[in-house]
């Protein structure tokens, strides 16, 4: 099944033109008091407590702390309730599992405790989790009830909190949900700006021009207008974007940017284009998630007015991508591009080698003494990849000069930095297997009797393999490769990779590596390596250490002996295909002793995370994705995002800055501009991912049926989630159902679509008519969208 669509792809509603604008509920609403917890004041009893222990007694399910649980005896038919203070209507009740989950119960209500109605049967398979049931009394209720029918497994059920509502909660508060959080923002309250159909980008200064073109280029799709790119001229509601000397914030010319918008024009200024291109992606995150759209919407395209100064705290914010154990072709590189640019990542850290799989092209020298085939490299170690683990077998194939030289482009076209690595000298299966010349007698694995190269291994073994330190064949081979990837490459950077060399002993480690990084500072490039390759003579002032895991202390004697700099990867902090949520089926837990979630992701400091060196020598962060079991780029998307995210932000905002509260709040909005793009990302749990929605105007005649359209996004949600209807301006009420194209699903690493909503109303007399459209997701407020119907 499609896993992803592609770049700014929206759902089927969205291909006429939208119309009307996402509504707040409505202001009698917010007049309203605040929504209560009317389990706080009830008194909570059960059937039977676990083991009879007062810690696990049934008043800890209201106590208002989620650290402490009722937990039930081993049976299957358990229950525990709460009796209100006084009868009460009841809008909806959360149940916290913290744990010991119920595959199966009934939430129940009653009147007197003796006679129940059941309101909802409720059947999950994923544990731990948290239950959100509509319940909306008609009539008060004087006790509430989860009555099990079926435990998780063979201990007993285990709510740590049973929480129940008397009305929805107040709408989100407002947010511009800008990420990563800039350096400073100050909302001025006056009118917002309004993008015009004859806009112009006005273009000034020669490095002006291509950012102001990927501005126009990210605009056009969505809103369909023309927004010609111009270096000067007049016209309402001009964009200027200014690049040259003295434009940028002092100090932070490198990067940073200043954006101004008034109610007449916005005002872009940056020293350098890279600069302006991260103003631009703020610019871009401003405007209403529907810019997202690669079809035209009529929506309101303003951007409120704001003052920002912004620039990242370090200079390096990447990602890494292993291709190596299973391959990513251009399309999806480019995919996996898109994504991750407007959250300012500049760096794209190929991993184009290891144990499975070789995937760049390397031509045959002028002078080559051991007569190596370097054709081989991909004739037969490009067709080769992971082949356990995972949904599918791993994707064979490579990269040709042309086919890297255009992601290249691309990445620099999106303000990135390729870094390609050859990973050496361990994680060197994939070369062994294909060039016979290498596979001398210190090389690992050694030969068995009758083969002339090691075996393929698709598995994700680690550690066994190696070039021979003896052989002179390593070092004319390695020497061609590094060649040929650097002169293919613009960017300052060469990553050997040097880790886990587990059967290579350390002089022969140290004697590689040395000629290793000789080679590629003779190059003229800056070597970068894991930090198991720290300890080596690294070349003085001119090398990159990535710290993953291991020996802090090695890493800050290589800068400090060395002058050495910092990427920082810590495999709790930025590992992606480490679980982000038990409740998914695939990916590691060693990093962090269970799963490595969202807040693992953005609760560390990397200025601080080094002992013993100064921030200024961290170059900064970057999220590592392996490819062991995750395949093609909608699963590689689902992984990392969005943890990726917060690692972006973890290298551009200021420390003092970032708050994890306030970054969910922030997150909250992305999720629906996410969707719009066909971005697959992990719907995390604790992020209270915002609903939104916008309505299709339309024209019909009297007696036809309307066919009056809203789209609807609501990440993480099934349809059956979501309760729709349409209050319309004659006073007649219609119920709507909510349908997608895709519907979510953690166990086959899928987030769903957009939905759409259809009217079936027909309208007898000419006239207009406007209908709203209000959403209900148990425990939040409703949203509302209109949309106007002219009958002829």
């Amino acid at each position: 099944m499609p896993l992803t669509r592609p770049r700014r792809r929206l759902a089927a509603a969205l291909t006429a033109a939208l119309a009307a604008t996402l509504l707040a509920a409505p202001a009698q609403a917010a007049a309203q008091a605040a929504p209560v917890n009317l389990a706080l004041a009830g008194a909570a009893s059960a059937s039977s407590v676990e083991l009879d222990r007062a810690d696990f007694a049934a008043a800890h399910v209201n106590d208002g702390d989620t650290a402490t649980r009722w937990s039930s005896k081993y049976q299957d038919d358990n229950w525990v309730q709460i009796k209100l203070a006084q009868p009460a209507t009841v809008d909806h009740v959360k149940l916290t599992w913290p744990n010991a989950c119920a595959r199966d119960f009934v939430l129940q209500t009653s009147a007197d405790g003796a006679s129940w109605t059941d309101v909802v049967s409720v059947r999950r398979d994923t544990c731990p989790r948290t239950d959100v049931i509509e319940v909306r009394s008609a009539e008060p209720v004087a006790y509430v009830r989860m009555q099990g029918r079926q435990r998780w497994s063979a201990y007993g059920y285990s709510i740590s909190e049973f929480e129940i509502w008397d009305a929805p909660p107040a709408p989100p508060a407002p947010t511009l949900g800008l990420l990563p959080k800039p350096v400073s923002v100050e909302e001025t309250g006056g009118e917002p700006f309004a993008l015009h159909r004859n806009t112009r980008v006005l273009a000034s200064g020669a490095a002006a021009q291509a950012p102001a073109e990927y501005l126009a280029r990210a605009l056009r799709p969505a809103t369909g207008y023309r927004l010609p790119v111009v270096r000067n001229g007049r016209g309402p509601a001009p964009i200027l974007v200014e690049v040259g000397d003295g434009k940028g914030p002092q100090g932070h010319e490198a990067e940073g940017y200043t954006l101004t918008v008034t109610p007449r024009q916005v005002t872009l200024r940056a020293s350098t284009a890279a600069g302006a291109l991260n103003g631009v992606q703020t610019l871009r995150q401003l405007l209403p998630q529907w810019i997202e759209s690669d079809t035209p919407v009529a929506a309101a395209w303003t951007i409120p007015a704001v003052t920002i100064t912004d620039h990242p705290r370090f200079a390096h914010r990447g990602m890494m991508l292993d291709v190596a154990r299973s391959f990513y072709p251009v399309s999806e590189v480019k995919t996996y591009i898109d994504a991750a640019a407007q959250f300012k990542v500049n760096r794209l850290h190929l991993h184009l080698t290891d144990d499975q799989g070789w995937r760049i092209a390397v031509d045959q020298p002028a002078d080559n003494p051991s007569g190596i085939d370097y054709g081989l490299l991909t004739g037969v170690s490009g067709a080769t990849a992971m082949t356990d683990r995972g949904t599918e077998p791993g994707i064979t194939g490579f990269y040709t000069k042309a086919d890297y030289t255009e992601i290249i482009r691309y990445a620099a076209e999106n303000g990135m930095t390729v870094i390609p690595e050859i990973d050496m000298p361990g994680h060197t299966n994939a070369a062994l297997h294909s060039i016979p010349q290498l596979n001398t007698p210190g090389a690992r694995p050694q030969l068995q009797p009758g083969q002339t190269t090691v075996p393929h291994n698709g598995t994700g073994a680690v550690g066994y393999s190696s070039f021979d330190a003896d052989s002179p064949v390593t070092y004319e081979f390695v020497k061609h490769v590094l060649t040929e990837i650097a002169e293919l490459t613009p960017g300052p950077y060469l990553h050997i990779g040097g880790d886990e060399a587990h059967v290579t002993s350390h002089a022969d480690y140290t004697r590689m590596v040395d000629a290793f990084t000789k080679e590629v500072a003779a190059l003229g490039k800056t070597v970068a390596g894991w930090n198991e390759y720290a300890g080596t003579a690294l070349p003085q002032d001119n090398a990159v250490v990535q710290f993953w895991n291991g020996n802090r202390q090695a890493v800050a004697n290589a800068v400090n002996g060395r002058g050495a700099k910092v990427v920082l990867s810590p495999a709790p902090h930025t590992y992606v295909p480490q679980k982000q949520d038990l409740r998914q089926p695939q990916g590691g837990t060693w990093a962090c002793g269970g799963a490595c979630g969202l807040d693992r992701h953005y609760n560390w400091d990397p200025g601080a995370y080094i002992p013993g060196i100064q921030e200024s020598s961290v170059l900064g962060v970057e999220t590592a994705l392996w490819g062991e079991f995750i395949r093609r780029v909608g699963q590689a998307q689902y992984y990392s995002f969005p943890r990726l995210i917060a690692t972006a932000e973890a290298g551009w905002t200021p420390q003092a800055q970032r708050d994890y509260t306030d970054f969910r709040t922030r997150l909250s909005k992305a999720g629906g501009r996410l969707t719009v793009q066909g971005t697959n990302f992990f719907p995390t749990a604790d992020v209270a991912w915002r609903t939104e929605a916008l309505a299709e105007p339309v024209t019909v005649a009297a007696g036809q049926p309307s066919g009056a359209t809203w789209t609807v996004t609501a990440p993480g949600r099934a349809a059956a989630d979501l309760k729709a209807g349409v209050v319309w301006s004659d006073g007649r009420q219609e119920d709507v159902t909510l349908t997608t194209t895709r519907e979510a699903s953690i166990p086959d690493m899928r987030i769903n679509a957009a939905f759409t909503a259809t009217s079936a109303r027909a309208f007898d007399e000419p006239g207009t008519y406007t209908g709203t459209l209000s959403v209900r997701v148990p425990g939040e407020a409703p949203v509302e969208a209109r949309v106007t119907v002219t009958v002829r």
